[in-house]
């Protein structure tokens, strides 16, 4: 094992489809160690690499009850028929939990704690619905709870879009443009070279090619009642389910090494971890977190917003993302250039390792040097990663 200040590699990323996440949906009928252990083989298939020189499996998973508790990762490794000498842990920083562990994983390596090790996530919200491990508990406590009147994400994207002045129109036309560039990409099989096929399911369940903004215009505030009419009376309710992200099940993982690793296994690095950062916001807002961990990152990396090639920005909601770009200028053209979770999909824990193979890919369709991506996550917490292709 290595000793001494590593270079962090990525060597592979692969997904899976994303199914819709809820009853019916292509995936609801498969367990979560089975859909997480899909990508943890593929990448064995992928590399020919012996499952036996894996240090560790850093996975994310939100929902950490039911059939996703006992830390999922150790039991999907086993399932993927990795050898029982390869350990697993299972992380949780809400959505960017899979992001986290890719953090987790450069930061072993380039520390000299390991030498090839996999992040990967998953979320079967069709087994485990959103909010099985907190509803109608008090998870921040009464000292917390004194201090802030937390709210729903759904009232937190209401405020993001109130306080930067966004319209109704701005978040439809956005999301319409999600679904229209994740339709395009599977249709120029942009996707199959970052894909494992599951079942019978060959595209993202729920992208809609034919939405439209005018579509999208017709349907209802998803988060407007009675009693946040009285809380928030100025608001003028534009977050809806078809600017806000679905619920999904699926999964992903990535392959990282250090550089010696990749050359005595004959592998081939895509992309180094050059810098990455993680940071706190407002709780209440919760969701602008990915504001200050996008400047942190580029000041760590000394690198500029216009030095990046191509963003993959978790779209959570539409207003997130554009609050984010408003804040930093970066080129829409950039961002999410073949779409985001508002079409493709987000399934909490398995979101973050989804960008980093989205991130991968793009970077080498288009020939670009530096990617960065950056992750929303509940209690005002963000992660952000640049990664410079090879």
């Amino acid at each position: 094992m290595a000793t001494t200040s590593q270079t962090a590699v990525i060597v592979d990323a692969v997904r899976t489809p994303l199914a819709k996440g809820k009853p019916g949906g292509a995936y609801a009928e498969i367990h979560p160690v089975d859909l997480h252990s899909t990508v943890l083989a593929a990448l064995v298939e992928r590399t020919a690499i012996d499952p036996a020189v894996v240090d560790d499996v850093i996975s994310g998973a939100v929902g950490q009850v039911g059939e996703q508790s006992g830390n999922t990762a150790r039991w999907a490794a086993l399932a993927a028929g990795f050898p029982e000498s390869v350990p697993g842990v299972t992380v949780d920083r809400q959505c960017g939990s899979s992001q986290q562990a890719l953090h987790f994983a450069a930061q072993g390596v380039i520390a000299g704690a390991y030498d090839v090790v996999i992040a990967s996530g998953v979320e079967s919200m069709s087994r485990i619905p959103i909010g099985s491990q907190t509803l109608g508990k008090n998870f921040a406590g009464t000292k917390v709870s004194e201090r802030y009147e937390l709210i729903p994400q759904g009232i937190s994207a209401e405020l993001i879009a109130d306080r930067w002045n966004l319209s109704r129109a701005q978040l439809d036309e956005f999301s319409a443009e999600s679904h229209d560039r994740a339709a395009t990409a599977w249709k120029n099989g942009f996707f199959d070279a970052q894909v494992t096929y599951v079942n019978d399911l060959r595209t993202d369940e729920t992208i809609r090619p034919d939405t439209t903004a005018e579509v999208l215009s017709g349907l209802r505030p998803a988060f407007r009642s009675e009693h946040w009419e009285q809380r928030y009376p100025d608001l003028d309710w534009r977050v809806t389910a078809g600017n806000s992200s679905p619920v999904n099940d699926g999964a992903a993982a990535v392959l990282v090494t250090n550089e010696e690793a990749a050359t005595r296994l004959g592998l081939r690095p895509r992309a180094r971890v050059h810098s990455f950062a993680v940071a706190g916001d407002d709780p209440v807002l919760m969701l602008t977190g990915i504001i200050p961990a996008t400047r942190k990152v580029l000041t760590r990396a000394g690198l500029t917003i216009n030095d990046i090639d191509v963003f993959e920005v978790n779209e959570a909601f539409a207003s997130v993302v554009l609050a984010w770009q408003a804040e930093t200028g970066a080129d829409p053209a950039k961002v999410n250039p073949n779409g985001g979770a508002i079409a493709i999909g987000h399934p909490l824990g398995g979101s973050g390792a989804r960008l980093m193979t989205a991130l991968l890919h793009n970077l080498e369709q288009t020939g670009g040097r530096y990617g960065l991506q950056v992750m929303c996550e509940a209690g005002g917490l963000a992660n952000a990663t640049i990664v410079e292709r090879i």
